[in-house]
């Protein structure tokens, strides 16, 4: 009898060879991570050999005003991009899905526009955007971010949208007739149908959209000014003069956010399973 030359994920999963590959992978891609976190303990400057464990960096970290401030400037601009890009991602998957309209299918191909562009090619046309529009340098905080806030939701906005949409396209229209036949309007059809039934959606699009605006740097870098710098921006200057545990508690730090944010995400649309 001939053997199926077609194998199920179990047959695959049995697989010794297939095993040993994955966990090269995982080591490979983890390795440095942990690596990084490591060192981030370390009781030596040149970050090069283990001197011994200590806190201190992490210590320094939370005492350079510069550090914080950056830090400062980042948790800000990526909470007021993502709370922006929801509501515009939110309508526009909304718009897609619901209505036809003209040139909606140009738009569909526009909305994916900042998606594939390169960051460095989004990065200039935004720098030559803001210098065409003479976009004023602002000396209050967070107005000084603004630039940096445009240039994030628009990039950002298409993500939160697709997935929105993606959510949608499975919703029965049938439930929406049952509503309109039961005597909802329009608003009442939206809040209380479409919006608990894309929760989920908006939920791990608003925490992709959250990562993604915090730890972006080639955007930010050409959009940045003196008085707005983040994060990124600021662990890069670092780099250019050494690295030093000091960069790595730094990087570890971020890294603990987005790990919480993952985790958070996880964990609800596990328990929105759940509940359906």
């Amino acid at each position: 009898m001939k053997k199926s030359l077609f194998y199920s994920p179990i047959d695959y999963a049995r697989n010794k060879y297939l095993k040993y590959i994955t966990i090269i992978f995982l080591i490979t891609l983890y390795l440095p991570i942990l690596n990084l976190i490591i060192f981030s303990f370390n009781d030596s400057k040149r970050n090069i050999l283990w001197r011994g464990f200590t806190t201190k960096y992490y210590n320094k970290v939370f005492e350079n005003d510069v550090l914080f401030s950056a830090f400062l400037n980042s948790l800000t601009i990526a909470t007021i991009s993502t709370i922006i890009s929801t509501i515009l991602g939110l309508t526009t998957a909304i718009t897609l899905w619901k209505f036809n309209f003209y040139l909606k299918k140009y738009y569909d191909i526009a909305l994916l526009f900042p998606i594939i562009i390169p960051e460095i090619c989004m990065g200039i046309s935004m720098l030559v955007f803001f210098n065409f529009i003479h976009w004023p340098n602002f000396e209050i905080w967070p107005l000084t971010l603004s630039n940096i806030i445009i240039a994030h939701v628009s990039f950002t906005f298409p993500f939160i949208a697709i997935i929105i949409r993606s959510r949608l396209t499975i919703l029965n229209n049938d439930t929406l007739e049952a509503g309109l036949d039961l005597g909802a309007n329009n608003i009442q059809i939206i809040r209380l149908i479409i919006l608990p039934f894309v929760k989920p959606a908006i939920t791990a699009s608003f925490l992709l959209a959250f990562t993604l605006s915090l730890d972006d740097f080639v955007i930010t870098f050409f959009t940045s000014g003196p008085n707005s710098i983040t994060l990124p921006v600021k662990i890069y200057s670092m780099v250019r003069f050494g690295i030093t545990p000091e960069i790595n508690a730094v990087s570890t730090l971020l890294i603990l956010i987005l790990i919480f944010c993952t985790f958070f995400l996880i964990r609800y649309l596990s328990k929105n399973n759940k509940e359906v």
